[in-house]
């Protein structure tokens, strides 16, 4: 099984093209604010739809389908969450990040805390979205693996061909990152995004006209097999996609990933001024709905297919499904087009985090070592840091390939554990006048304690209930700002003024 010439030919052109598409926005970057926010000159329209590109990634284009194939459309119930969260953090971060020159979401915390805090919230960050966008790597080398194994699989071991996967895509991703900063990110991404929803587009009306009797048929058998049901009002800290589950766990859950994290806060910062990050956040959120409807429908339609077609060799998991029919029953050419399509996807998210990563370490932890570096130094570090940890994802992704979880649940998993923690804090800063760095860090300390145990404590036999990772960020929220606040009594009053004096400048 793999693609034949003229596909491999598309996938090829397309790695190319983007790369120097990319490279295009090279130039002598001359401070921080270009290299890491674009000089705040891009639209909006281009960041909404870097917003959606860079909250889609492999993992999204493959596991959703293959989500909808073994249950069904109640996935949605999170997406309205993320809905939700996006009103949130118009009216209480946007109004925050926008006071003063901030380049990262953790100098709001040093301008409320202090630098202790800062540094811890900054630290989760950087160990979390490491290990999380390890897993949306790998998911690279399932579909790349698919496309071109039978080529690989005559001059190396499997094992050996999914480090080459992994390796070709984060390389060419490196390249333009690491060359045209926040600005070749932005912008591939609003191409990228094109070229993955045209994709998915086609192949999903290409699965129509495999299916005898196209949509009204996959409609009829969908619906019978229970596919398109939405809803699930039973409550249960267990069942993964309940209303609750979803609608609550989906708005904490993006309230943290798109508030707190820098990779969302990043794009945000970015803007032209709060307005418009706003417009773009909330704009976002319509074409996140849309496109997660259209990853469902793709499952629903691909598990027609098999009930008519089934494959020869059973699927031993779902998120090589969605590949697998690509490189096997799609005609030439838009095979080579959607496996083109949902690489696009993973480089668009891999920029980001390299993007975002890069800036952290440069910004929260640099600078305060050397505060007084020229901005030479600076861009110059910062690409550095870039490289760095481009090979750090390289490596973790590597590692990820031994887990068993479907990928997307697994990421998203990893990345609820401290989302909750981070969030606590935030709210504690944002929200209160009496809370302090003292008991901040106590709070996040029981926030994230309490959620790697809950993730954790099943695996290891600790406890029998497995509690759904879309209830984490919730828990671990309420417990950072409830034990926080109520820890910060125990201290004297915060001094922010001390704090704001030893923030960095840059």
């Amino acid at each position: 099984m793999g693609l034949g010439t003229l596909d491999l030919l598309i996938v090829a052109v397309y790695l190319v093209g983007i790369t120097l598409f990319g490279l295009r926005f090279r130039k002598a970057e001359t401070s921080l604010k270009t290299y890491f926010l674009a000089d705040r000159t891009v639209p909006w329209w281009a960041i909404a739809l870097s917003i959606v590109s860079a909250e889609t990634s492999t993992l999204t284009i493959i596991s959703i389908p293959g989500l909808a194939y073994d249950t069904d459309f109640k996935f949605l119930q999170v997406v309205m969450g993320y809905m939700v969260a996006r009103i949130v953090i118009s009216l209480i971060f946007l109004p925050a990040y926008f006071k003063g020159e901030l380049y990262t979401a953790y100098q709001l915390i040093d301008r409320r805390f202090g630098k202790r805090l800062h540094k811890l919230t900054a630290g989760i960050f950087l160990a979390t979205r490491a290990v999380a966008e390890g897993v949306r790597v790998f998911a690279i080398s399932i579909v790349v693996n698919i496309a071109i194994e039978r080529y690989l699989l005559q001059f190396m071991s499997r094992e050996a061909s999914v480090i080459v996967s992994i390796g070709i895509v984060t390389l060419l991703t490196l390249i333009y990152t690491f060359e045209g900063g926040m600005t070749a990110v932005i912008w591939t991404d609003v191409v990228q995004m094109f070229i993955y929803i045209g994709g998915t587009i086609v192949g999903f009306f290409t699965l129509l006209s495999l299916v005898p009797g196209g949509w009204d048929a996959i409609a009829t058998t969908a619906d019978a097999a229970g596919k398109f049901r939405v809803f699930d009002f039973t409550p249960s800290l267990t069942n993964t996609f309940n209303f609750w589950a979803g609608v609550i766990g989906g708005t904490f859950l993006t309230t943290a990933s798109h508030g707190t994290d820098q990779l969302m806060v990043q794009r945000l910062l970015a803007a032209r001024s709060q307005k418009e990050s706003r417009l773009a956040l909330l704009a976002s959120g319509g074409a996140i709905f849309m496109q997660f409807t259209l990853f469902l429908l793709v499952g629903a339609a691909l598990y027609v297919f098999y009930q008519i077609s089934p494959p020869e060799v059973a699927f031993t998991r779902s998120d090589r499904i969605f590949p697998t029919f690509i490189v096997s029953q799609m005609p030439i050419g838009i095979a080579g087009l959607l496996i083109a399509a949902i690489l696009a996807a993973a480089m668009s998210n891999l920029s980001a985090a390299l993007n975002s990563l890069s800036s952290t370490t440069v910004v929260d932890f640099y600078l305060r070592m050397r505060p007084n570096a020229t901005e030479k130094a600076r861009v110059g570090i910062s690409r550095g840091a870039t490289i760095f940890w481009g090979v750090i994802l390289f490596f973790l992704a590597i590692l990820t390939q031994f887990g068993g979880q479907r990928v997307l649940e697994l990421g998203l998993s990893i990345a609820s554990v401290p989302y909750g923690g981070l969030l606590g804090v935030f709210l504690l800063g944002v929200l209160t006048k009496r809370a302090n760095q003292q008991g901040a860090m106590i709070g996040i300390a029981v926030g994230v304690a309490t959620n790697l145990f809950l993730w954790l404590g099943p695996k290891f036999g600790l406890m029998d209930t497995v509690v759904a990772w879309t209830w984490y960020v919730v828990i671990g929220t309420s417990l950072t700002f409830v034990v926080g606040y109520l820890a910060s009594l125990l201290f004297p009053p915060a001094t922010t003024e001390g704090a704001e004096a030893e923030a960095v400048h840059v």
